[in-house]
């Protein structure tokens, strides 16, 4: 038995490897991650612009009490 030729792939016979890679794959991974992006600016836009809901008091009295006793 060889070592060379020992039945596993070697990087050089993977369709992959090496900036081999078909045009399909490389559009394909590029719109997922433009995707992904879109996706998480528009939670991070969300998340910006909500208020919190756990909030007490208004404008005029922020529910925080600054004097000391």
């Amino acid at each position: 038995m060889s070592k060379l030729n020992n039945g596993e792939p070697s990087l050089e016979k993977i369709d992959d490897y090496n900036g081999n890679e078909s045009k399909q794959k490389r559009n394909t991974v590029r719109l997922v991650v433009i995707f992904c992006l879109i996706v998480g600016g528009i939670f991070a836009y969300l998340k910006s612009t909500s208020t919190p809901s756990d909030y007490v008091g208004t404008k005029e009295q922020s529910g925080i009490n600054t004097t000391k006793n």
